[in-house]
């Protein structure tokens, strides 16, 4: 029984529901993506390679240093035509691997490759240059002062509103004081 079902059954619904072979090509492929050789090979090209990427991310889209630092299967889908044109970049500068997934990529697409993409962007992240920082020692000290000057003053307005509530609450006091004796002085009589 469960060789016919290998036999007859799986493949039939596999034709059903993978008519164009997409989902094949890219697991025949994704089982044949030989990651440690790909590795040695960018280890030996390190220094010939760096300037080459450092150019091609810098000339990427934000979306794709975006996912060089945080990648997630879900932002390679979103970012499909980003990623394709990426890994073709990677490819005309001669990353090892990237042609690979390029190819593979034109044909199944991204999402049943991501695990490919990811490791190509695994590979190019040690790449990519750190973010230039500016001394900004000055105005970080500058900032903290202006926000106790605002608060000192924030505080000197909000007791001036007091104070004057408070005035006119003693005015109205001698007012109702005197009024209460001569309401007294008519009973006596």
């Amino acid at each position: 029984m469960t060789s016919v079902w290998k036999t007859k059954v799986l493949p039939g619904l596999n034709k059903i529901f993978d008519k164009d072979g997409k989902k094949a090509a890219s697991a025949e492929f994704l089982k044949s993506f030989n990651k440690e050789e790909i590795d040695k090979e960018i280890e030996d090209k390190k220094t010939e390679l760096e300037p080459k990427v450092v150019e091609t991310i810098e000339a990427s889209p934000p979306e794709i240093k975006g996912l060089i630092k945080d990648k997630k299967t879900s932002k390679i889908k979103k970012n499909s035509v980003a990623v394709t044109k990426f890994l073709d970049d990677l490819a005309k500068i001669d990353f090892p691997g990237a042609k690979l997934v390029s190819d593979a990529v034109a044909k199944s697409g991204t999402t049943p490759l991501s695990p490919a993409i990811v490791f190509i962007l695994d590979k190019v992240a040690p790449f990519v240059p750190a973010p230039k920082e500016e001394p900004k020692a000055e105005p970080e000290d500058a900032a903290p002062a202006e926000e106790t000057t605002t608060r000192e003053v924030a505080v000197e307005e909000k007791k001036e509103e007091a104070e004057p509530s408070a005035a006119p609450a003693e005015a109205a006091a001698p007012v109702e004081a005197a009024a209460a004796p001569a309401a007294e002085e008519p009973e006596k009589k």
